[in-house]
């Protein structure tokens, strides 16, 4: 004799009850990515109109899906209650931040931990340590608060701040184990470690190159800020053989 399982039928107002709390839940995480954004666009326009350098070059944000932080909770084994998602899961809103050299990951690190309203409660640093397969990248936990209409929540956000050949390494690699189904070859394996530290000498060659081009057009701006006077809003040109005999003068011992 088959024994067909049996379902109870749930109350049509607790499951409304429990979708409001759901989608309040998912509400939360979306607003506090809504700060984490306008946070960072402050910090590019900055860096954009007072600043000649903006280290920023791309920003993109993800929410998981109740689907995906579901399949996650089950996987570590949690209470399927919000207050322990909230608890447990620190990835659900994620940021990520591409930057064009290694220095401006620590900079803008440094940028967003002196928020008083936002407080970086983990850090990974992928960049010093490496994980084994060659990946790299700075993972931030940082805990800000989301005003609703009748609470303050303090909510988790996963912040990955990585150069734009760290990206692009992460991304290819991403891909490829998403098609062998994560079961690489090893040699393939070995050639993504190689590629992964050509990616970081190239990161360290670019950033050596920018520094240079930095000192040359502080060398060229020294000079040019010579050839010119601003007096009463009228410039003068200031010929080379004055500003030589100026010098010349200067450098001349005076009798004591």
């Amino acid at each position: 004799m088959e024994h067909s399982q049996q379902t109870f039928p749930v109350d049509p107002a607790v499951l409304k009850k429990m979708k409001t709390e759901l989608t309040r839940f998912m509400m939360t995480y979306k607003f506090a990515l809504d700060e984490m954004d306008t946070k960072i666009s402050i910090l590019q326009e900055e860096f954009q109109y007072v600043h000649d350098y903006n280290p920023i070059e791309h920003i993109s944000t993800r929410l998981k899906s109740p689907e995906s932080i579901l399949e996650k909770a089950q996987r570590k084994k949690l209470p399927l209650n919000l207050a322990t998602i909230r608890n447990e899961l620190n990835d659900i809103a994620g940021i990520r931040i591409n930057c064009s050299f290694q220095k401006d990951i620590y900079e803008i690190k440094d940028m967003l931990s002196a928020h008083q309203d936002l407080r970086v409660v983990e850090v990974k640093d992928y960049i010093k340590a490496p994980k084994e397969n060659g990946y790299r990248s700075l993972h931030l936990i940082a805990e800000l608060p989301v005003y609703m209409s009748d609470r303050v929540e303090h909510v988790a956000v996963e912040i990955q701040i990585r150069t734009v050949a760290m990206d692009f390494w992460a991304s290819l690699e991403h891909k490829i184990f998403y098609k062998f189904g994560e079961v690489v070859p090893n040699d393939m394996r070995h050639e993504l470690k190689e590629v992964a530290d050509i990616a970081a000498q190239l990161d360290t060659r670019m950033e050596g190159l920018h520094r240079r081009s930095e000192q040359h057009k502080e060398q060229y701006y020294a000079r040019e800020s010579m050839k010119s006077l601003q007096v009463d809003q009228k410039q003068f040109a200031l010929p080379e053989r004055l500003l030589q005999a100026l010098s010349n003068i200067d450098e001349t011992p005076k009798d004591s």
